[in-house]
């Protein structure tokens, strides 16, 4: 099965996914075996590596690292051509729609599809949109895109439909790395009844509540991150999981 076809699945059985975001300059390697073992042992589905900016030299180690002690995929979110991997399951192969910068939309996408290819990833095309969030974040800045307001509804409806209509797989509504505030469920609604394609939401989820309102208004998965790095216990990770998966 492929791991897109395993994400379907994931939505089928239990109503929507929930996924670990690791980035691998916020933990020491020791840091991100226990991250992988916690997201594991506590039910999350999937988990995603990737970072805005990657410090650290050793990208390619870290992911063997941990698709080595990881029992699901493993799924490169990169913020640049610099991070792909061999070891990976898949990569999300993200086009910035909501930004109008053309190297984010096209550009990075032909330097990145040979080495892809060549080294035998399974793509994930994903049509990946800033939501505002109270602050700038990290993929706000270093793409030089302005987000859409996240009060622009129609704005999020039309630019997910546009991704739906180039064919794109995946959409992914991201407020960013340590937002402000996480996309309102008021937009999730609004895109989720406006399009097919599965929606994945991150950025700004500090609560398990929060992950199940956005489930309920329609995400098909939930991603968190940075509520790990001060609590990468399996009892928090197992609560988040334990939200996203109530069906209702």
């Amino acid at each position: 099965m492929s791991v897109y076809n395993y994400l379907l699945d994931i939505v089928r059985r239990r109503g929507a996914g929930y996924i670990v975001l690791i980035d691998p300059d916020k933990h020491s390697r020791k840091q991100i075996g226990e991250l992988v073992e916690a997201a594991c042992e506590g039910d999350a589905d999937a988990i995603f590596v990737g970072s805005s900016i990657v410090l650290n030299s050793g990208f390619d180690n870290l992911v063997r690292l941990i698709k080595r002690i990881a029992s699901v995929p493993v799924i490169l979110f990169p913020g640049s051509t610099m991070q792909i991997s061999r070891h990976a399951d898949a990569i999300l192969f993200l086009s910035l729609v909501s930004g109008r910068d053309p190297n984010y939309l096209i550009g990075e996408q032909v330097k990145a599809a040979p080495v892809i290819r060549h080294l035998g990833v399974e793509p994930i095309s994903t049509g990946y949109m800033l939501i505002e969030s109270g602050k700038m974040t990290s993929a706000e800045f270093m793409s030089n895109t302005r987000p859409i307001p996240r009060d622009k509804f129609d704005i999020a409806k039309a630019t997910a439909l546009a991704a739906e209509f180039l064919g794109m797989k995946l959409i992914y509504l991201e407020a960013g790395s340590g937002a402000a505030y996480p996309v309102k469920t008021e937009m999730i609604a609004e895109v989720n009844r406006y399009v097919r394609t599965p929606i994945i939401v991150g950025g700004g989820i500090r609560r398990p509540e929060e992950a199940h309102e956005r489930v309920k208004a329609g995400a098909s998965f939930v991603v968190t991150g940075n509520i790990l790095e001060y609590k990468a216990n399996r009892s928090l990770i197992r609560e988040f999981a334990g939200a996203v998966h109530v069906r209702e």
